[in-house]
This record gives C-alpha cells, sequence and structure tokens, in this order.
C-alpha cells in the first residue's frame, strides 16, 4: 500500500529507535542518526526504506495501536499494555458492546475498546478533570476513533446515564465507592473490570463487591518478562517491568 502526503506513519531506524510522523510535502524530520526527508516517504510502499541523511536505514510501517499508546502524549499514569490486553479479554469486549471507561484519562483504555466494540458498538467515558479530557479528545482525534467514544464531564458518584451496560472498566482511586453505581448500569451477567495499585485498595474492593450482587470475583497480577532477540546470547533482558497493578474482574447478577 503507497503512502501518502497526509498519511501518519510509524518509522523504525536500524538502530532500534522508532517515531511517529505525518507525512508533509516538503518538511524533514530530524533523528539522531541524520534528517528522513518527507518527500522521499511519499510514493512508497509499507514495509520499504529509506535512508537519513546519514546512510541509516528507516523502516516505514503502518501505526498500530501498540505504537500509539507507546508514543502518545500524556499527562496521567496508563495501564500498561501487557496489563490492558488481558483486561479487554476478561471484560469480552466485542463488536457491538456499549461499554462504560471510567477514568478517561490520556484516552488509551477507551481506544482499546472503541477498537473492539466498532461501529456498530459504543464506549462512555467519564472523567472529571477538564485537561484530561482535552487531551483524550485529541488522542482518539489522531487515532480516528473518537466517533466511537462518548465523553462526560463529571463525577460518577451519581451514576450513569447509560444502562444495561455489558461491561465496565473502572481506574479511579477509590473504586469502592462507585460498585452500586456500576451494579446498576450492568446487563445482567455483565463484566465489571477495576485496576488498583496497592493490596490494601484491592481487600477494600473486595469488602465491598461481597455485599453486592457480584460474582466470579477474581484477583490477576500480570508478570511480564521480555527477552532479548539475539540467536546467539538469548537470554531476559536486564530489567523488566515487574508489578503494575493488580486487576479485579466480577460478573454482576440479580440474586438482590
Amino acid at each position: 500500500m503507497p503512502i501518502h502526503y497526509g498519511d501518519r506513519i510509524y518509522i523504525y531506524i536500524d538502530d532500534g529507535r522508532d517515531y511517529i510522523l505525518t507525512v508533509q510535502e516538503g518538511k524533514q524530520f530530524s533523528t539522531h542518526r541524520g534528517n528522513i526527508m518527507h518527500d522521499e516517504i511519499a510514493g512508497k510502499n509499507y514495509g520499504e526504506n529509506v535512508l537519513t541523511t546519514k546512510g541509516n536505514k528507516v523502516y516505514l510501517l503502518p501505526v498500530g495501536i501498540i505504537e500509539n499508546i507507546y508514543h502518545m502524549r500524556r499527562c496521567s499514569q496508563i495501564v500498561y499494555p501487557k496489563d490492558l490486553g488481558f483486561i479487554l479479554l476478561m471484560l469480552d469486549i466485542r463488536e457491538g458492546n456499549r461499554v462504560i471507561d471510567v477514568g478517561l484519562g490520556s484516552g488509551s483504555m477507551s481506544a482499546a475498546m472503541a477498537r473492539l466494540v466498532g461501529n456498530t458498538g459504543m464506549v462512555y467515558a467519564y472523567e472529571r478533570r477538564e485537561d484530561m479530557i482535552s487531551l483524550a479528545t485529541q488522542n482518539l482525534i489522531v487515532w480516528k476513533l473518537i466517533d466511537r467514544v462518548t465523553i462526560q464531564q463529571r463525577d460518577i458518584e451519581v451514576g450513569f446515564d447509560e444502562k444495561e451496560i455489558d461491561a465496565i472498566f473502572l481506574d479511579v482511586p477509590q473504586p469502592w465507592d462507585y460498585l452500586k453505581q456500576c451494579w446498576d448500569a450492568l446487563a445482567g451477567g455483565g463484566r465489571l473490570g477495576i485496576v488498583s495499585p496497592t493490596a490494601g485498595q484491592v481487600m477494600e474492593v473486595l469488602r465491598s463487591l461481597n455485599k453486592l450482587p457480584f460474582i466470579i470475583i477474581e484477583v490477576w497480577e500480570n508478570m511480564f518478562r521480555q527477552y532479548k532477540p539475539d540467536p546467539y546470547t538469548f537470554r531476559p533482558y536486564d530489567r523488566m517491568v515487574a508489578h503494575t497493578t493488580y486487576m479485579i474482574f466480577a460478573r454482576k447478577v440479580n440474586d438482590i
């Protein structure tokens, strides 16, 4: 597929550095390995390469959700991709679902949900801070997912406007304060996912969940380690992202 002016692409330099840029006529992009001329990119196909002014190869690739998350503008802690994928599976988000994302942040979770619900579903995002809504909206526009996300600025203490929701994701400091509101909004059998960084928060969530009609309550932690892709010195990287958050899941039932 050829690359055109105006396309947003992922570029990977042969020394391992990477960037995202929008191809513009007559422009150049400066890197530690020299400049990349936009006019040399336009007309190339994805998977091909161009050279920097210092002779390094630059590979031209489509932008995926992982690249968007790692390179996005953000003003808050994000759910790490190692946890994000597991959360989406545990919430069983799919085409046509109506889901709620509480604690919009920079928009990465809403974006991941929006990709899965498709054109027939909808993500309803709730966020109290205006600055986060502004940044997340910009990111969702760039990622061309804004049409699948409805954003409200308000505290969810008063509950949600939506009912019969398929799944809810909570990323807030005191999630136990909002579990009844989540139960009210979920459809029967609907799925709830919560992230909490500390054990004390998890225990408080569990105590509160046990007071409501939720079943199949589970707590998970992902330990994820990357390896060096060298066939001669294959071994783990010296550093790893270990604990990032605890993930709590539950299903709504109607046994009041």
